[in-house]
């Protein structure tokens, strides 16, 4: 077994190099949810691969991840962007939820025709298990507004009693945390090379103030985390609609063969190796397997 694993890692670090060279930067790929507990683990994770051989000031993250913690997000990001100037993400599957926003900390955000972003619905412990914010937060709103319209029933009314109160406000909180972080990263980061106006006809070519940076991430973040909108916590949203719906910049790598087949090569063989051994959590690198 530990041979098929050296051949395996051999395979791996052969395809990530040839990515790191593609993109001149360091290469990670990351697997799995967010949680507390992955938190140290991270950040021992990326000081090995910055003290390994020449320090590169360019990150790319490969991100595969059904969502998890905002909180736990936040401090990946401030883990990366402490070590790293410019942080690129490549989403070749999904990355869902708080994967989305994870993304959102980048500079460029790479998918293909058939890469998947979600809603940002930010996962709470209950106490029990780890569940959708905003989904209670809309439950509870309809019932209130049934209630002011006297249409509530008499089950729905003793299970707006039953609501914790505190933890309703611990949604809440996520849900506003979210959409704080999305504001600050992508007027930081994503939006820091957006000097001129290039697609409204009345501004074309003017300068982009920072309120205008601000009041676009404001409208990106407010989109992605209207659960109306997109009807379900595990909508798929691809490349296209990110693109025209919510006007959001994706590096589509879909008609750049020679990019795509490197990526495909790498992210397909590690799943693959992932899905056999049955990990909910897993980090690579050139010097971390």
């Amino acid at each position: 077994m530990r041979e098929l694993d050296d051949h395996v890692k051999e395979a791996l670090n052969k395809r990530l190099l040839a990515l790191e060279d593609h993109f001149q930067g360091d290469c990670v790929f990351y697997y799995g949810p967010f949680f507390p507990s992955i938190e140290k683990r991270f950040r021992e994770f990326i000081e090995l691969l910055k003290n390994d051989g020449e320090k590169k000031e360019r990150l790319v993250v490969f991100v595969n991840s059904p969502g998890g913690s905002a909180e736990t997000v936040e401090k990946l990001v401030e883990i990366i962007r402490h070590h790293y100037t410019e942080v690129y993400f490549v989403v070749p599957d999904e990355a869902m939820s708080a994967g989305t926003i994870f993304c959102m900390a980048g500079d460029r955000i790479y998918m293909d025709y058939s890469s998947s972003l979600g809603p940002i619905d930010p996962q709470v412990f209950n106490g029990k298990d780890w569940v959708p914010a905003l989904g209670y937060l809309d439950q509870v709103e309809k019932m209130i507004e049934k209630s002011s319209r006297g249409e509530l029933t008499d089950a729905e009314l003793i299970i707006l009693q039953n609501q914790d109160l505190a933890l309703l406000s611990q949604f809440e909180q996520a849900k506003n945390l979210t959409i704080t972080l999305l504001k600050k990263w992508l007027v930081e980061y994503k939006f820091k090379d957006w000097t001129a106006h290039q697609s409204s006809p009345d501004k074309i070519g003017q300068p982009v103030t920072i309120h205008e940076k601000e009041q676009r991430a404001s409208e990106i973040a407010t989109m992605l985390a209207n659960n109306k909108l997109w009807h379900s916590h595990g909508r798929r949203i691809g490349a296209a609609t990110l693109t025209k719906l919510i006007r959001l910049k994706i590096e589509d790598y879909s008609t750049n063969d020679s990019l795509r087949e490197k990526i495909r090569a790498y992210n397909d063989f590690l799943t693959d190796y992932i899905a056999r051994h049955d990990a909910k959590f897993y980090l690579h690198s050139r010097c971390y397997f």
